[in-house]
C-alpha cells in the first residue's frame, strides 16, 4: 500500500488571455500551495480492474482517468489497482483538488510501475489530462504558463490564508464561458511580471495587495453573493483578498496563522490553512 498527500492550491495572481482556435485559454499564474490536502491511496491487487472511489465524488473522477491513460501509456508492470481518495479539499471550488488528486495519482502509478515515465513524459501526459494537473506533480510554489504545461518553482513568504468555501460549486467551464461572454481576458501574459512578485525580498503586505484573478470578475457574474465574503475578509484583516482560480472559495492572505485564526473566528465555515 502507498500513500501521496493531494495538496490544494491558492492562484494568487492568475492571468488570462483569450480564447484560442482550440477552445483553450493562455495562462500564466501565480501558485501557492497550502497545506490543506486529500489523501490518496493505492492497494496493489492479485488480480481484476482497477477501481477508483473518491469520497463525496460519484461516478467517474480525474484520478481514474489518470490511472487509465498511465496504463494505456507506460502501465505494462502495474498491477491491477484499488484506489481510495479521502477528500478534505471541497470539490469544484477553485482549490485545484481534482487535478492535485490526478497528480498524486500519477505519482503512485509511476512508482509502482519502477518509474518507467520520466519527468517530461509525465508532464505531458499531465497536461493531456488538464491545465491544472502538471503543476501539481511536484506540489509546490510556482509559477505556471501556457496552457499549465510549463512549470516553474519559486519561492514565497510564509504567509497563512482564510478560506471559505461553499458547497455549491463553480465549474470551471461554465465559468470560462462567462469569461468569453464578458469580453475577458488580456492580450498580452506577462510572466516576468509575475516572476518579480515572488521575488525574496518583497515582503508579504506586497505580495498579498498583488492578488490579482482575470476570472474573478466572471465569477461574480455568476455568484454575486460571493462578494459579500471578499468584503467580509477584508473588513476580517485581511491583507489581500480573491476568488480562487475559477471560484467559489474566496480567500484572505495574512501575515501569520495566529492572524488567520482570530479572522476566521468571526467568519462561519471559514478554514485556515498556511502557504507550504
Amino acid at each position: 500500500m502507498l500513500r501521496e498527500q493531494a495538496y490544494a492550491k491558492l492562484n494568487l495572481v492568475l492571468h488570462v488571455g483569450p480564447r484560442r482556435d482550440d477552445g483553450m485559454h493562455p495562462v500564466c499564474s501565480l501558485v501557492a500551495s497550502i497545506d490543506l490536502a486529500d489523501e490518496v491511496i493505492a492497494e496493489p491487487q492479485e488480480s481484476g480492474a482497477d477501481t477508483v472511489e473518491c469520497e463525496g465524488v460519484p461516478g467517474d473522477n480525474l484520478a481514474a482517468r489518470a490511472l487509465a491513460e498511465f496504463r494505456a501509456r507506460a502501465g505494462k508492470e502495474l498491477p491491477p489497482l484499488h484506489v481510495t481518495i479521502r477528500k478534505r479539499i471541497p470539490v469544484a471550488a477553485g482549490l485545484g483538488g481534482g487535478s492535485a488528486d490526478a497528480a498524486a495519482m500519477l505519482r503512485l502509478a509511476n512508482e509502482l510501475a519502477g518509474h518507467p515515465l520520466a519527468g517530461e513524459e509525465l508532464l505531458r501526459l499531465a497536461a493531456d489530462l488538464g491545465s491544472d494537473v502538471p503543476s501539481q506533480l511536484d506540489p509546490s510554489h510556482c509559477l505556471v504558463d501556457g496552457t499549465g504545461e510549463r512549470v516553474e518553482p519559486i519561492s514565497l513568504p510564509p504567509l497563512a490564508a482564510v478560506l471559505i468555501p461553499d458547497e455549491d460549486g463553480l465549474s470551471t467551464a461554465s465559468v470560462y464561458a462567462e469569461l468569453d461572454r464578458l469580453n475577458g481576458g488580456r492580450e498580452h501574459l506577462d510572466r516576468d511580471r509575475l516572476r518579480v512578485l515572488a521575488a525574496p525580498r518583497d515582503p508579504a503586505a506586497r505580495l498579498a495587495a498583488a492578488l490579482e484573478n482575470d476570472l474573478q470578475r466572471a465569477a461574480l457574474s455568476l455568484r454575486p453573493d460571493l462578494e459579500d465574503r471578499l468584503t467580509a475578509l477584508r473588513t476580517a484583516g485581511a491583507l489581500g483578498v480573491a476568488v480562487s482560480g475559477s471560484g467559489p472559495t474566496c480567500f484572505g492572505l495574512f501575515a501569520d496563522r495566529a492572524a488567520a485564526e482570530r479572522a476566521a473566528g468571526a467568519l462561519p465555515g471559514a478554514v485556515v490553512t498556511q502557504l507550504r
